[in-house]
């Protein structure tokens, strides 16, 4: 019974909570429905965003090719849609750098880059014109297709700006230029040198960015970690700022002129796919200005008749240059104006005050628009004219000379040491301002040269006979060199009694012809119709020495009639005056460097600068040896393109430097010029003048074109036989006479047999880039070329002549050097 009853009341209270759950929901359907909550929609964080929520009130704006904004340390370019899509020239520089890391200006990287815009993203991508078609072509597509332009940066929209005159783009750019990007940064050959191995990023900052009409500059500083700085060495780490100008490229190319390497010119290449042509070809361009006849002036041109350009070239001189120089520096750059008129116009190249800050308070050498010369208080020996021009034309945009401040002392030395013989104005320390005067002009003239698109042009020198140097009225005519973009700097050739004669080069016949060949306008013709009328301007002055382009060499020297440094057409008789001038020099050093007061340290400089102006001699002597001269030629003209040094003139170079040089130069050891500047070092010094011409002669490039030149022409060559027999013969002179072997010639002597062991082993050599040019290298195989040979035979023959002549030796220093001679060779003809 009490059984049930549970039973019962359990199944009630069931039955209880299934009607309350019931009517529960019951009640809830009656009640009125609450609207479901609405979910907030998501915020893209990187959706652009409206324009004042992006550039603020606090915004500092600068206006120009980019309006640029800088909201405390983050940096935003606001970019015109018109401007999507145009090329854009990067120039990077490393503006300032820590000692031992090249020098403030110089050029790092230089790329075409455009801004494209794709949907929410703004790329930065790296155009390339090295390799083209025309448009017209089909070859066209294969030529894109193979030259993708890669995205160097990606940045998200932060705005759109429309308005009733332009639209426009805002990214923010601070981590293009905090960030490590390689093409804006520190070259890898730079990370490499000094073991950078990552920026960092606590001490490397934006500077500033600037924007002008036609550019913008950006400055900022980036530091590494270094394994080893070239200074500074205990921070572990280098620091440098770096500029990249990115310049806005003409929308129409200037009309190109195709180069030719029979005249000086700084070109481009190109390789175009579209010539009719059964391969591709390297197409190379002048970088030169645009200089363009005027509509109303061509009537006027045609006759004859000279012309202001549309636009002239103009030159600023910066406001920080001392106000005695500002003269100088002006002229240099008009004296141009005369190699300009034989191309049609007149006014051409202008100088100009750059305006004060009261007249124009935005004017700043960083604007594109404004080439300047920039006086750079910096304690490098130097001056340099970089340009930048159009890689698509070759025009040239804008040019910065960069005028270090002692570039007064390297003028001071060289006219020093090139003239005090005959000339009572460099007969001291501190020249008067007239006369430094005149050497500014010259270099701003050589520099101005380089930016008008004028590489050097070594081989001008050689163009004039060397007793014509010494002539007052072909001096006064011709100066020293037919063109001032050689580096024949002074008249060293000219001696006491000749009077009245020029000490320096001015724009000579060839800058003239250069310049007129370059600019001269070409009218109603294509680049390509150009070249015949070109041609024909070479043609009117084959073989005159006058209008040759000798171009400049780096590594081996092969042309000896295309040096730096010398003069006239024959290297002995020119450093031949040279010495003798150098030679009355070195008894008045004393009297010419004393004042009161002052300690010997201008007598150290100026003593070492005799001794390197007579290097430099040797080295115009001995690259007449195993040289061969270039002179570059086109098919309708007649005559070899290298022809080697004919073999008297190359045995007159040997006996030079056994006469000159092997035989001790006493004249330049005077005691008493020692005895004031040095407690030990004579001695070494001499040694360190032979032997490194001794090197030279015998290089590997020299010896083995001496062997070709014997293979191609036989007995009308200078041997590598005769070479070797006529050096060790004058090196060793005393063995075969029984003289005395004082100290210096021992040490030449222990040089010679030093040489010939780095001959014996030394490793192969392979031809060098030639840098269009410019670099000259000679392949050479080692093992199997004849110069291990000969020098085995020469030095089996010297310790012969040593034995025999061990027993005459003259006294007891001269034995004991014969008989470590012998030792030594036997060493080197027997290692063990």
């Amino acid at each position: 019974m009490i059984k049930k009853n549970l039973q019962y009341l359990l199944f009630s209270l069931l039955l209880i909570g299934s009607v309350s759950t019931s009517e529960a929901q019951l009640f809830k359907k009656k009640a009125k429905a609450k609207a479901p909550t609405e979910a907030k929609p998501k915020i893209d964080k990187d959706a652009p965003q409206p324009y004042a929520k992006v550039i603020t009130k606090e915004a500092k704006t600068d206006k120009g090719l980019f309006d640029v904004h800088q909201i405390k340390d983050k940096f935003f370019y606001e970019i015109p849609d018109s401007l999507l899509g145009r090329e854009m020239l990067m120039v990077s520089r490393i503006s300032k750098t820590a000692s031992g890391i090249g020098f403030g200006g110089g050029k790092i990287n230089t790329q075409v880059m455009r801004w494209e815009k794709k949907g929410d993203k703004v790329h930065l991508r790296v155009v390339s014109h090295e390799v083209v078609a025309a448009d017209s072509l089909p070859v066209k597509e294969a030529v894109i297709n193979s030259n993708f332009e890669p995205v160097l940066y990606s940045f998200a929209v932060k705005s759109n700006r429309k308005d009733s005159v332009a639209t426009s783009t805002v990214i923010e750019v601070t981590p293009l230029f905090e960030k490590d990007v390689n093409a804006l940064g520190m070259p890898e050959g730079y990370k490499k040198r000094y073991k950078a191995t990552r920026l960092d990023s606590e001490r490397s900052f934006i500077e500033g960015i600037k924007s002008y009409p036609m550019n913008i500059e950006a400055r900022h500083v980036k530091t590494y970690f270094a394994g080893s700085p070239p200074s500074n060495s205990s921070l572990g780490s280098i620091s440098v700022e770096i500029n990249n100008s990115m310049i806005l490229l003409p929308a129409e190319p200037m009309k190109r002129r195709y180069f030719d390497k029979r005249v000086g010119w700084f070109e481009r290449d190109q390789v175009d796919y579209g010539l009719d042509a059964q391969e591709s070809k390297t197409v190379k361009f002048l970088d030169r200005w645009r200089l363009e006849v005027k509509e109303e002036d061509l009537e006027k041109f045609n006759r004859g008749e000279l012309v202001e350009p549309k636009k002239p070239i103009i030159y600023y001189v910066d406001r920080a240059t001392p106000k005695q120089w500002v003269p100088f520096i002006k002229q240099g750059i008009e004296d141009w104006q005369v190699a300009f008129e034989a191309a049609g116009f007149k006014n051409a190249i202008i100088a100009m005050d750059p305006p004060t800050p009261e007249e124009d308070p935005e004017w700043s050498p960083e604007d594109v628009r404004y080439s300047v010369v920039r006086y750079l208080a910096s304690p490098i020996p130097n001056a340099n004219g970089p340009h930048v021009s159009d890689p698509r034309s070759g025009e040239i945009l804008e040019s910065d000379i960069n005028w270090y401040h002692n570039v007064m002392s390297l003028l001071r030395n060289w006219y020093f040491v090139q003239t005090a013989a005959i000339n009572p104005e460099a007969q001291g320390v501190a020249f008067k301002d007239e006369v430094m005067g005149r050497l500014i002009q010259f270099v701003s003239s050589h520099e101005v040269g380089h930016t008008l698109g004028l590489p050097h042009n070594m081989g001008s020198s050689a163009a004039y006979p060397v007793d014509s140097l010494r002539s007052a009225s072909f001096t006064s005519k011709y100066g020293t060199a037919p063109s001032i973009m050689d580096y024949a700097r002074f008249n060293y050739v000219a001696q006491p009694e000749d009077k009245g004669v020029a000490l320096m080069p001015n724009i000579g016949v060839y800058d003239k012809y250069a310049i007129e060949w370059g600019y001269r306008p070409i009218l109603d013709k294509s680049a390509e119709a150009e070249k015949p009328v070109l041609d024909s301007w070479i043609m009117a002055h084959d073989g005159d020495p006058l209008y040759r382009f000798g171009s400049q060499q780096g590594g081996d020297v092969v042309d000896p009639s295309s040096q730096t440094e010398d003069l006239g057409d024959n290297a002995m008789k020119a450093s031949m005056y040279g010495i003798k001038n150098l030679q009355r020099i070195v008894p008045k050093l004393i009297e010419w460097t004393a004042e009161d007061g002052k300690n010997y340290d201008d007598l150290e400089t100026l003593y070492g600068q005799v001794l390197s102006q007579f290097n430099r001699y040797m080295g115009h002597v001995s690259n007449n040896i195993g040289g061969v001269y270039e002179n570059h030629k086109t098919y309708e003209q007649e005559g070899a393109v290298y022809t080697p040094v004919a073999k008297g003139h190359q045995r007159d170079a040997m006996k030079f430097l056994q006469r000159e040089l092997f035989q001790t130069p006493e004249w330049m050891l005077d005691q008493n010029i020692f005895n004031k500047i040095e407690y030990s070092g004579t001695v070494d010094r001499v040694r360190g003048v032979q032997v490194r011409t001794l090197n030279n002669v015998l290089s590997l490039g020299k010896m083995a074109r001496l062997i070709e030149h014997e293979t191609a022409i036989g007995s009308k060559a200078y041997t590598l036989t005769q070479m070797m027999s006529e050096l060790r013969r004058g090196i060793w002179s005393e063995i075969y006479s029984g003289g005395a072997i004082d100290t210096y010639r021992r040490n030449l002597q222990k040089g010679h047999i030093d040489r010939l062991a780095y001959l014996m082993t030394a490793d192969s050599q392979r031809k060098l880039p030639s840098y269009g040019g410019y670099r000259k290298s000679t392949a050479v195989n080692t093992s199997q070329s004849d110069i291990r040979s000969v020098v085995r035979g020469e030095l089996v023959t010297l310790r012969a002549q040593l034995r025999n002549g061990l027993a005459n030796a003259a006294n007891t220093m001269s034995r004991y050097h014969i008989q470590d001679a012998i030792a030594r060779i036997n060493d080197i003809l027997d290692p063990k």
